[in-house]
């Protein structure tokens, strides 16, 4: 049965899972163990214990999840300056992203577990479309 997503006016107590769209190329790196940071101009509005990986066009589908040990939200130049060697980016691109942001933030990854074969987004929430930034996941996913 899949769940659906919902968006909070609340901070709440407990902890969500959430999906984040990302492109093949970096999920395949979180999934191989190179990427150790994922950035994002934004962080989570809500306690986030699990994050499920959706490789975007032309894979589509969940490919993992990964768990962080913290969210470092800073300005770009530093959030560079200290995560360059395992951000998995090339610095033009790396700024290209953050044009015109004053901060971001970096998920540092602390574990990640890949599926043998990906998932069905439709698995996890109903009528699913992918995320431009994330989406949060109302019941623990039993993966």
């Amino acid at each position: 049965m899949a769940l659906r997503y919902r968006n909070f006016a609340k901070k709440s107590k407990t902890r969500m899972d959430a999906i984040l769209s990302i492109k093949p190329v970096y999920a395949n790196q979180i999934l191989a163990g190179t990427k150790m940071v994922e950035f994002r101009k934004r962080s989570f509005k809500e306690k986030v214990r699990r994050v499920y990986i959706y490789s975007s066009m032309p894979v589509k589908q969940i490919v993992g999840y990964f768990t962080f040990s913290d969210i470092d939200e800073d300005t770009p130049a530093n959030l560079w300056q200290k995560y360059q060697e395992v951000g998995g980016i090339a610095k033009d691109d790396f700024f290209s992203y953050y044009a015109n942001n004053a901060s971001g933030c970096a998920l540092v990854i602390k574990s990640v577990t890949p599926f043998k074969q990906g998932k069905s987004p439709n698995e996890f929430v109903e009528d699913f479309v992918a995320p431009q930034s994330y989406i949060y996941l109302d019941n623990r996913a039993a993966y």
